[in-house]
């Protein structure tokens, strides 16, 4: 099957997922809910999303300056727009086709700065295990500074679906699952020291060892170094939080909700963003039901959901189309001045 048309299929099956969520969310919402909803979208304050946006690109910038410094160590530099630009087009990729954005951002700095793609990818491992490190410390200073109100929702949305997929999966067919990933080492390792001098064992050890290398490469970082990318984690999730307080003041029923109801809207949020390509059809609905907790009518929190995915997703979508058109164009002029230098 052409590779197009699996990652049409693969859209259209996503896409469908994610109407199908908000369909059924959506279908129990009576007709005074969303005069609610109308009547609460047009009062809402848009000129606030400005603000929202902007930190919203700072974020992305963020990101991609604390990409450039994982490559660093591994003796690659390249320019700041372009990471940043591989970073939004891979965002854009994303809302398409999920992980498509992964890689297709390695993919693209790989083409314009030279940098090994099997690096990128370790490198790219290694950031998306810093942003999961990053959520579950937000989760626990959250749940713990507001035990009493988020406790059950944590664990209906969270930790409930987990266990009851432990609970429900079969002992025998774990044992057998992780039997046959030990086996697929072993004869992996075995076939790539049989066969060592194969174009295609050099080939997929030098991809092993180049993802290893981008993977390890936050250790390898100097000590100043080390600093920034905590400082630019630090900045990231900031500009995440501040985009969810902000958003508060759009509507007047949400205005007074301080940063503690934030942190709970982005920790809850996020686990939207990260089942479902883009949040769609998950984002809302969670969103929705953290706001509930803080005595926001469903209706109210429905609409905030929608108005602060919707910010975001136009941004990426924006971003993304103008990195795609920036590339090649920035790419020219660059090399135009470097053969003027030489």
């Amino acid at each position: 099957m052409p590779k197009t048309l699996k990652n049409v299929i693969k859209f259209v099956c996503f896409f469908g997922i994610g109407v199908l969520l908000i369909w059924l969310f959506t279908r129990n919402i009576k007709a005074d809910e969303w005069e609610q909803i109308k009547v609460a979208l047009r009062k809402a304050n848009y000129w606030l999303l400005i603000p929202t946006m902007t930190i919203g690109i700072a974020s992305h910038w963020f990101r991609a300056v604390r990409w450039k410094l994982l490559m660093k160590p591994l003796g690659h530099q390249p320019s700041t727009l372009n990471t940043f630009f591989a970073v939004m087009v891979g965002y854009l990729a994303n809302l398409a086709v999920p992980r498509l954005g992964e890689v297709t951002r390695c993919g693209i700095l790989a083409q314009y700065e030279k940098v090994p793609a099997d690096k990128l990818v370790g490198t790219m491992i290694a950031e998306r295990a810093v942003d999961l490190v990053c959520l579950i410390l937000l989760m626990v200073i959250t749940v713990i500074t507001q035990l009493d109100l988020l406790g059950s929702l944590v664990n209906e949305t969270i930790f409930q679906p987990v266990s009851d997929k432990i609970a429900h999966a079969n002992g025998i067919q774990l044992l057998i699952g992780i039997v046959v990933l030990a086996l697929f080492i072993v004869l992996l390792g075995w076939l790539l020291r049989r066969f060592a001098r194969s174009k295609v064992a050099i080939t997929v050890k030098n991809l092993i060892r180049g993802i290893a290398e981008g993977f390890l490469s936050i250790g390898k970082m100097e000590g100043k170094k080390k600093v920034w990318f905590f400082i630019h984690s630090v900045l990231i999730w900031s500009c995440y939080l501040s985009q969810v307080y902000i958003g508060f003041f759009c509507l007047q029923e949400t205005n007074h909700l301080g940063i503690s109801a934030a942190l709970a809207v982005l920790m809850i949020g996020s686990v939207g963003m990260i089942v479902m390509p883009g949040g769609i059809g998950a984002y809302q609905p969670l969103v929705q039901k953290t706001l509930e907790i803080y005595s926001i009518p469903s209706a109210i929190g429905f609409a905030f959901g929608w108005i602060i995915w919707v910010a975001q997703t136009l941004l990426v979508i924006f971003l993304g189309f103008v990195s795609l058109v920036a590339l090649p164009v920035y790419n020219k002029k660059k090399r135009e001045v470097s053969l003027a230098q030489d």
